[in-house]
């Protein structure tokens, strides 16, 4: 059985050029998600027809992109429908899983995304060892300064209202209770380390 899958992210574009082609190519049911962006993960429609599906099927698309936004979601997708003993069928691409050359497209796609993922970790494991070397850290700068934490502190102590001072810093309440606990903990370890030496 032809299944079709069509999909546009906003009512208002025109699906009626995919849900044509569907037809014309003679897909016995038409699967429609509409609103909805190709990046989610969760597609109501989509998610129908997969658990619909039985050996043999084909999911059909008028376009890659119709099926999904990230050739790794795509790959996916196409392995499941592998897994479940259905082909797949884009009409603009002209790939057909159930033909040798429609196979080789998607292994050949599954290498490229491989070593898409591979140069993206190793630019980012360089980008860090030069930092290190920089002797920069990495990560979010802390929005307080141990200043402004024991600042905090003391209006804390004579009772100013918390919202105010969190204006005044422009930071979160939450913020605030953080910051101010880390610098107790971190008070209260260090004291712990040296008090045996201020006790002698």
């Amino acid at each position: 059985m032809l299944l079709g899958y069509a999909r546009v992210s906003t009512g208002e574009q025109n699906v009626e050029l995919q849900i044509s082609a569907l037809k014309n190519i003679g897909c016995d049911r038409i699967f429609l998600d509409q609103g909805i962006s190709g990046a989610k993960i969760s597609r109501p429609s989509l998610d129908q027809m997969l658990n619909g599906l039985h050996r043999g099927d084909k999911v059909v698309v008028w376009r890659l992109d119709r099926l999904s936004r990230s050739l790794s979601d795509l790959l996916r997708i196409v392995k499941e429908l592998d897994e479940m003993g259905a082909g797949f069928q884009s009409l603009s691409e002209q790939i057909d899983t159930s033909t040798p050359a429609g196979t080789l497209m998607f292994h050949m796609l599954g290498a490229l995304a491989e070593f898409e993922r591979a140069l993206i970790s190793e630019r980012t494991k360089a980008g860090m060892r030069v930092a290190h070397m920089r002797g920069k850290t990495l990560g979010r700068p802390p929005s307080l300064t141990p200043t402004q934490i024991a600042l905090m502190q003391q209006l804390v102590s004579e009772g100013q209202p918390m919202h105010k001072i969190a204006q005044q810093f422009g930071v979160s309440r939450s913020t605030i209770y953080r910051a101010i606990a880390k610098h107790h903990a971190a008070n209260e370890n260090y004291a712990n380390k040296t008090g045996g030496i201020f006790d002698r």
